[in-house]
């Protein structure tokens, strides 16, 4: 009865927060969900922590999604005593950890060191008898990095000596301590500000965990020990080792496998924003730690330290990790400037774009090229910046014409409708937002207040604004509820519309405020697609718009060039090592079963992102306005996205990898799939004769040729897929004579220049006529 209990309670939590979550966040995308372990006990380690409590729900709901598994959190024992995290906490059955920074203490007097001894703590007014014993740790202010210390001795009052000195042993703490002391003494402060920590015996919640992982359960933990909106990692804390190791010590029979999830937003505050959750290979616990671990003394804290290390080195594979923001916007802007030719990037390989330029600007930042490049490129965010466009829209931007102008009108005439069309759901909506910005950075202040790693309190804002958003959305609802059914008592309505009329309204609210949701993301789309048209018909702005794609151009031409030239320098397979961004990647199928909580496949995510209204924009912009062959020839708004042509003449929208500040809103509603994703292109859908076109095709040709069938080929008779809706009868051989099965077995590896000299070959064998004509 009560794994039954735990079970249904694990389930109504998934249901409430899988909604919340889908509605707050625009995109979540799994990566590499076939390595989460299908069976046996299982920890999951996670990071970055840049969301609070929507960290642990987007991870548990992949892993239910895909294998059916829940997850137990360890979480802070201090957020399990507020009334609405500790609800949701025990529904998933959450393990509370007390942490000692939760119970720090300001200490009496002020604190200096030692100039003989930097493990001695001398004290002004202190009193170090009363509040230190041993094992308790003593933390230093913000201003010098909040350093922390075990106190290993308590001589008097007003001295005491530390486990090891602030900072680590390198000595960079201690100076920057003694140069702080110094700055102050001259101020006229002596000593520094402290708190104490208490001491914590974690054997209790070391207990639990091992229990649950012997019993086959799934943890996860956050090594860094709490939320923060850093663009690194934090040093990661010691428990998560100490748990693996610490199981299998105690069971010989236990195999524990630790899987790295790597946390990935684009603007985690955002209402709207991505994000991707990418999980590692597992990892297995290597037998030569735990017995070291067995052994104790110093065997076991080397044990430890070295298996910390592998966690932290399998983090590193699947997050994004920059010294500094603003290293960080950098390498997103230059990583926006590049684009494999006729390829639109999904939201994955935009994440793995970002890893691999981070890891090669950490290896060749200080090449003169490179640092070129990237000055450069603040010039053109600079301009962009000054001109209030977005990256997107350079290329898409055209010399002003009349029907430039119509195409001003007609977008804004659209905003006009679908503005119309959001403001019941907006109005009705409105006090939810407001209360919940309003009140998510007060509570962000306070975060950032009482934290020494927090830089700007981000990460606590969306958690703040899901919840505040729940709380306010039942009391409103339940108010809308009152006062339409006092209106319809005072219209005399039948006793029948009296009682039905606070059910109808609570269930018809919802519904509206999504169907805002949509109107007005498409209606955001639109509005920031006008800037463009407008600068264009802007006397005087045409040259600023032509120097831009002239810099674009450039940059991206350089940006290749460095990536070519420096590549290989990292990795040794280059070409190999980029293949995930060549044109026909295949989605990964997931491996669960169709169901409430899985997808039918991989695909499935991108599934929802091209179908009915895939955006009004696409299908009128191009019967009124568009100069492409795309116009002439019918572009079909049940279709999906047709590939760019050279000529096109209206702005794009925008797409997941061009801009990660505000997102598309391409998809208004979901329901018909593009007529390309069953892998045959219809006749009313020839695919445009541009060059980067023909590159994705040769692209798609030469990688799936290993598989010895292209995507877009149709079956052969006998095949398993005979029979299909999309049969075909395949010809023997092309109209030049060379046959399918001949062209089938061309060398992917093969270079192209050889591959087509034999094939011509042949033709001029077979029909010498071809090629002179």
């Amino acid at each position: 009865m009560e794994r039954f209990y735990a079970s249904s309670s694990y389930s109504v939590f998934l249901l409430v927060w899988t909604n919340a979550a889908n509605t707050f966040f625009r995109e979540i995308r799994p990566r590499g969900a076939f390595n989460i372990p299908r069976d046996g006990p299982v920890i999951f380690v996670a990071a970055p922590h840049h969301n609070q409590f929507l960290d642990p729900v987007l991870l548990a709901m992949e892993v239910y999604r895909e294998t059916r598994r829940r997850v137990s959190f360890l979480i802070a024992a201090k957020s399990m005593k507020r009334r609405t995290i500790g609800f949701f906490a025990k529904l998933m059955s959450c393990i509370p950890v007390v942490r000692a920074a939760d119970d720090a203490k300001p200490g009496t007097g002020r604190v200096g060191l030692s100039l003989d001894d930097p493990c001695t703590v001398s004290g002004v007014g202190t009193k170090f008898l009363s509040e230190f014993t041993p094992k308790m740790q003593i933390v230093l202010p913000r201003s010098v990095g909040s350093p922390v210390a075990e106190v290993s001795q308590v001589i008097s009052d007003t001295e005491l000596k530390i486990k090891r000195e602030f900072g680590g042993e390198n000595g960079k703490g201690t100076s920057r301590i003694r140069e702080k002391l110094n700055e102050l003494k001259t101020q006229g402060v002596d000593g520094l500000e402290f708190k104490c920590l208490p001491f914590v015996d974690q054997q209790d919640t070391f207990r639990h965990v091992y229990q649950r992982l012997t019993e086959g359960a799934c943890i996860g933990i956050f090594p860094e020990g709490g939320s923060h909106d850093r663009t690194d990692l934090l040093p990661l804390k010691a428990g998560v080792s100490i748990m693996a190791l610490g199981a299998m010590a105690n069971n010989p029979n236990l195999k524990v496998k630790l899987v790295p999830v790597g946390l990935s937003y684009f603007h985690a505050h955002r209402f709207r924003s991505r994000a991707v959750i990418e999980f590692g290979p597992a990892l297995d616990v290597p037998e030569e730690f735990v017995e070291k671990f067995k052994q104790g003394g110093p065997e076991k804290r080397e044990a430890v330290s070295k298996f910390l290390n592998l966690v932290y080195e399998a983090l590193k594979t699947v997050t994004i990790r920059a010294p500094d923001y603003d290293t960080l916007m950098l390498i997103q802007a230059a990583r926006r400037l590049y684009r494999p030719p006729g390829q639109h990037l999904t939201l994955s390989q935009v994440v793995e774009l970002n890893k691999r330029f981070l890891h090669g600007y950490s290896v060749f930042k200080d090449e003169p090229r490179l640092q070129i490049l990237l000055s450069n490129v603040l010039k053109y965010n600079r301009l962009l910046r000054d001109l209030g466009l977005r990256d997107h829209q350079v290329p898409g931007a055209q010399r002003a014409s009349w029907k430039t102008l119509g195409l001003l009108l007609y977008r804004v005439g659209l905003l006009s409708v679908w503005s119309i069309f959001a403001l019941p759901g907006v109005i009705l909506n409105g006090p939810i937002f407001l209360f919940a910005s309003i009140l998510s950075k007060k509570k962000a202040k306070e975060a950032l207040a009482a934290s020494a790693v927090k830089i700007h309190g981000r990460d606590v804002i969306a958690t703040w604004k899901v919840l505040i958003s729940l709380g306010v959305a039942s009391v409103l609802y339940s108010f809308y509820a009152v006062v339409a059914t006092i209106l319809v008592v005072k219209t005399n309505a039948p006793w029948r519309w009296r009682l039905l009329t606070p059910p109808l309204t609570i269930t018809a609210l919802p519904a509206i405020g999504y169907a805002a949701l949509k109107f007005g993301e498409a209606g955001m789309d639109i509005l920031k697609s006008l800037r463009p048209l407008i600068l264009s018909l802007m006397p005087g702005q045409q040259q600023y718009l032509e120097r831009l794609r002239i810099m674009r151009r450039a940059l991206s031409n350089e940006l290749m060039d460095i990536i070519n030239e420096f590549g290989p320098k990292i990795y040794d397979d280059f070409d190999k090592a980029r293949g995930f961004l060549t044109a026909g990647d295949p989605v990964p199928m997931s491996s669960g079963k169709p169901g409430l909580w899985r997808r039918n496949s991989g695909a499935a995510a991108v599934e929802t992102q091209e179908n009915l209204l895939a955006h009004p924009m696409n299908w009128l912009d191009e019967r009124l306005f568009g100069w492409s062959r795309s116009a002439g020839r019918g572009t079909s708004a049940w279709a999906g996205p047709l590939p760019r042509s050279r000529d096109i003449s209206r702005a794009p929208s925008p797409e997941v990898s061009d801009d990660e500040d505000t997102g598309d809103y391409d998809n208004v509603l979901g329901i018909l799939r593009s007529d390309a994703d069953d892998g045959h292109l219809t006749p009313n859908r020839a695919r445009s004769r541009s060059l980067h076109g023909s590159y994705a095709d040769l692209q798609k040709l030469r990688m799936t040729g290993a598989q010895g069938q292209s995507p877009h080929w149709p079956v052969q008779p006998g095949s398993p897929t005979e029979g299909g809706p999309h049969r075909r009868e395949r010809r023997a051989s092309l109209s030049d004579g060379v046959t399918v099965e001949r062209i089938s077995a061309l060398d992917p590896q093969e270079q192209f220049k050889e591959c087509t000299e034999d094939i011509n070959n042949e033709i001029r064998k077979n029909k010498p006529s071809v090629l002179e004509e």
